[in-house]
């Protein structure tokens, strides 16, 4: 036991929730360093230790969240001289996620990733932006980012202010990546032409137990005449919160574009807005346009199709670090461990799903 308490509280001063793979080779250099500390009979010598490691780091946790330290990240509060007395809140990682909060650049700090911050903000300013620079810029100053997202869980008009490029397309997917190591639209996109036949079969052997609402969409999609397989893939995604039991009555809006923006988004956490153009009242509304919502305000616009905006949705809840939305989410939970395979562990709910697509 002393030998666990030594090696917790020695990990908990580097990182709080470290991986698998990290718990993994501190069990192997124990062994390795203390030959007599091997377990007889075990393959690698080193299982029960490392299982044993695990569970001392989760009670250690616990007892620093009792004593009113919430996970403090004592070695990054060691290195910059300052006093525990104000401890900052530590979120548990997202499943499937590679970087948290990773290490700082070698030869950097705060102040010298602040420098290159200030550059890439001047930079997104510029008409014509180098996009290049800014990738690089992006990727340097990832640990920095993390660390503010993660530990001081900012609002997210702060973070457009300090990083607006943040919430640019093609950022938004690098971020995942660097989160994930995930290619954001790709595996969206594939794993949705596969599982779209699947869970119309699915929604439509099952829509009587799920009320109007999901006839409806299916009768919608028995009426449409062109770009069948555009609207496949809107009514599978727009069926899927109704499948897992959620409510979308604050994630799906929609609104003509000349309706005042302020009324529809009041109250909204995290969503997805239809914009349709004015029409004639007796024609279905065209779509102008798809925007992503956060905290009231609209965050990304001009996007092509729903899938984009889910997509592009589920990147930024990974790269602002946002808990799922809890109405929502059993149906973000499916699209983590079946569209992304993110990770193995699911709800109920959600594996009973996954098993129906698989049959």
């Amino acid at each position: 036991m002393e030998i666990l308490d030594k090696i917790a509280q020695a990990i908990i001063e580097i990182k709080s929730y470290p991986e698998k793979s990290e718990i993994e080779s501190v069990a192997s250099s124990l062994v390795l360093k203390y030959p007599c500390l091997k377990e007889p009979g075990s393959i690698t010598g080193y299982d029960g230790w490392k299982t044993s490691i695990k569970y001392k780091l989760g009670n250690f946790r616990s007892k620093l969240r009792q004593a009113g330290c919430n996970e403090v990240d004592v070695n990054r509060k060691r290195k910059a001289g300052e006093e525990d007395d104000s401890p900052f809140t530590l979120k548990r990682p997202k499943r499937g996620e590679v970087n948290h909060v990773p290490d700082y650049p070698q030869h950097h700090d705060d102040s010298t990733l602040e420098e290159e911050r200030v550059a890439l903000v001047d930079e997104t300013k510029k008409k014509k932006k180098n996009t290049t620079l800014i990738w690089h810029k992006m990727e340097l100053t990832f640990s920095l980012r993390r660390r503010e997202v993660v530990e001081g869980q900012p609002m997210v008009s702060a973070v457009q202010q300090r990083w607006p490029a943040l919430f640019s397309c093609e950022e938004i997917s690098e971020e995942f990546n660097r989160i994930t190591s995930k290619d954001l639209l790709k595996t969206f996109n594939e794993s949705l032409e596969n599982y779209v036949p699947r869970l119309l079969r699915l929604y439509r052997a099952r829509k009587g137990a799920f009320g109007q609402q999901m006839e409806d969409f299916l009768d919608k999609l028995d009426e449409q005449t062109s770009d069948i397989v555009s609207h496949q893939k809107t009514t599978a995604l727009r069926c899927l919160p109704v499948f897992v039991r959620g409510d979308t009555t604050k994630f799906f809006l929609q609104r003509l574009e000349t309706d005042p923006e302020e009324r529809v988004l009041r109250g909204v956490s995290v969503g997805i807005l239809t914009i349709l153009e004015e029409d004639d009242p007796a024609v279905s509304p065209n779509v102008r346009d798809w925007a992503v919502v956060l905290e009231c305000s609209i965050v990304l616009h001009d996007l092509p199709d729903l899938g984009t905006a889910f997509a592009y949705l589920f990147g930024l809840l990974y790269a602002m670090n946002i808990d799922y939305p809890k109405e929502m989410k059993y149906t973000f939970e499916a699209i983590q461990s079946i569209f992304f395979e993110l990770d193995s562990q699911c709800s109920q709910r959600t594996r009973s799903l996954k098993t129906k697509l698989l049959l």
